[in-house]
Order: C-alpha cells, then structure tokens, then sequence
C-alpha cells in the first residue's frame, strides 16, 4: 500500500519553517546573480567588442563585483542641500523592494517529496501561490516606477525631473502593451496562478507523441507574437537599453539618479538587475513551460533565466539608445494595436476549440 503524502499546510510547524528556508534561499539566491550579473554584463559586452573586461581584482577579474559593493559602501553619501530628504532617501528603496517582492509568487521548481518522522510531506517549491500570482506582478510592476518618479522630483534638478517624467510616460505606455500582450496566456491557461500556468503548458507538444518526453505544449511556441511584444514591452519597463531614456547619460547626465551617491546609488543598479532577474524568471514561466524541462526541475529554470539575461545583455551590446519620439510611436502605434489584435484572433481560436 502506497503511504500517504500530505501537504505540508497540515504541520504548521515545519510549513513555517520551509517558508523560512524557501524565503532565505531565494533572496540569497537573487542578491548573488544580481551581484554577479554586473560581472557577466561587463564580461559579455566586453567580448563582444573587442575588449577585456574586469580583469585586476580576484582571478579573471570575479572579485569585481566585491570591490565595488566595498568602494560604494564606504563612499561619501551626499544629499543635495535642496532636496527633499525624506524622499530622497526613501526613493532607492521603492525601486529594490517591488522587484524582490514579486519573486514570491514564481515557481522555480515542481513539488518536492520529503519525510519526517515517518511521515511523507509535499512542500511546493514557490514561496507562495497565489490564485491572482500574476496581478500580484503587476501591481508590484507599478509600484517600481514610483520609486524613480519620486527620485526625480526630491532631487531638486531639472535633469533628475526630466529622467522621473520619462520614466512615468515610459512605464504607462510599455506596461499597457505587456499587460494587454499577456492577456491571451490567461485565456489560454484559465488561471492567473503562475504554477497553474505552467502546469497549463505540460500537455503534449501539438499532440505529437513521438517528441521527446519533456517537449510540451509551452506557450513560446503557440503564441510567438505575444512572447515578443512581452520581452521588449517588459525590457521597456525596467528602462534596459534601448530603452533606457529615463537615466540617457547623453543627454541627462545619470537621469532621476544623477544627485545619488554612495549605497542609494548602488540601489538603483542593484533594482535594475533584479527586475532583469525577475522579467526573465516571468518570462520562463508565462512562455517556456517554467521549471520543465529535461533536467531536475529548478535547473530547468535556472538554465532559461540566465537565457533570457544573456539576451538582454546581447540587446544592450547590440542596438542604440531610441529617440524619444520612436519609443512613444513604437508602444503606441505598434506595440498595442498587434497586442489587441493577438487577443481577438486568439479569443475566436480558443472559442472554436472549444
């Protein structure tokens, strides 16, 4: 007789304790590839043009990512004498918090099966599922803007407000076209719970039995429009190049971060690599299948993360920064007509399916 396995919400005790272990497993998890992101970035680009990359500090240089976090930490921290304080210091962190936040509710492995004193638990690996996993990321998605808008306006100068005001017309335009693209994944799914989504995506590849076990029936392959519109939508979000108007060194100097200093300035860049963190783990999810894959389930997803970083940082070594005007176009004029057509072609798709 095969012995029961229980949930682990039915020992409250060892569920706290395995939310606590996910918890610090995670964030630790996220501050290391954000550190060590810089240095790949550096690294990537680098080759890409002909060049080095950090190599002085640690062998080929992997003792950079430290010998920066140590010189911003121990900098001066100024404040400009016009801004307003509160704001200014506060503004860094409304950045970092909603992109680590919103790593709660993504699944990065299946189930796992362990015993304890004789008895067999389950115990997901996701921090947590929430049956709305999806809206919760976007609404922690708006949030972030929040934090560069208000950078812009405590700061007291004209090239910080200017970078705030982009961010803001930015994050509207991008975040509508995302939002609208994603609209069909929910259609097809029936569910905005992330591990219901990917559980969604385990059905046979178009019913072809003889591929291999592990190729299922993911997202990318049915809807490559929205998958697209999704990426550069979400790369326009988080202001990585070419979209990185909001900070445009060119023209405005650092943007909303140009009076920061010290540790509030690492935040900046610590929120831009953890957002990039965190669109490429809801990319894996919504569109490649999550944790599935050939090998053990958290490699799976590790594995088409740092994919999808690859890419972003292949884009940035790629392509120059838009004008203003050809970014507003391209989200309006392009973006969200093909995210609104998308949706009623496949409305009338998954209505005759039926």
């Amino acid at each position: 007789m095969t012995p029961e396995v229980l949930s682990l919400s039915n020992a409250p005790v060892l569920w706290a304790a395995a939310m606590l272990v996910k918890i610090l497993v995670a964030f630790s998890v996220l501050m290391f590839i954000v550190a060590y992101a810089t240095w790949v970035e550096r690294k990537v680009i680098g080759r890409m043009q002909s060049r080095l990359g950090p190599t002085m500090t640690g062998p080929n240089g992997l003792l950079q990512p430290i010998a920066d976090g140590l010189k911003l930490f121990f900098k001066e921290d100024l404040i400009p004498g016009e801004a307003s304080k509160f704001a200014f210091i506060v503004a860094p962190m409304m950045i970092l918090a909603p992109a680590l936040i919103s790593m709660a509710v993504i699944p990065f492995g299946g189930d796992y099966e362990f015993s304890f004193q004789g008895v067999s638990y389950l115990m997901p690996m996701q921090i947590t599922d929430l049956n709305i996993g999806m809206l919760f990321i976007l609404a922690m998605a708006g949030l972030g803007v929040y934090g560069i808008v208000l950078a812009g306006l405590a700061s007291n100068s004209k090239y910080s407000l200017i970078g705030g005001i982009r961010a803001t017309a930015q994050m509207i335009s991008y975040e509508l076209a995302a939002g609208l693209s994603i609209i069909v994944i929910f259609m097809m799914s029936e569910t905005l719970s992330l591990s219901g989504i990917v559980a969604a995506q385990q059905e046979v590849l178009w019913g072809i039995t003889s591929l291999p076990s592990w190729m299922h029936n993911w997202y990318i392959f049915s809807q490559p429009l929205a998958f697209g519109l999704f990426v550069v939508g979400s790369m326009a979000e988080i202001n990585r190049t070419p979209f990185d108007l909001p900070e445009a060194e060119t023209e405005l100097v650092s943007g909303f971060c140009t009076e920061y200093s010290s540790m509030k300035y690492a935040l900046f860049f610590m929120a831009e690599y953890a957002n990039m963190v965190t669109i490429s783990a809801i990319s894996t999810t919504l569109f490649l299948g999550g944790w599935d894959g050939p090998f053990f389930g958290w490699i799976n997803f590790l594995i088409k993360v740092f994919g999808f970083m690859f890419f972003f940082i292949w884009v940035r070594a790629t392509f120059p920064r838009l004008r203003y005007d050809q970014l507003m176009q391209l989200g309006w004029k392009v973006m969200i007509p093909l995210a609104l057509g998308n949706i009623v072609v496949t409305a009338i798709a998954v209505l005759l399916c039926q």
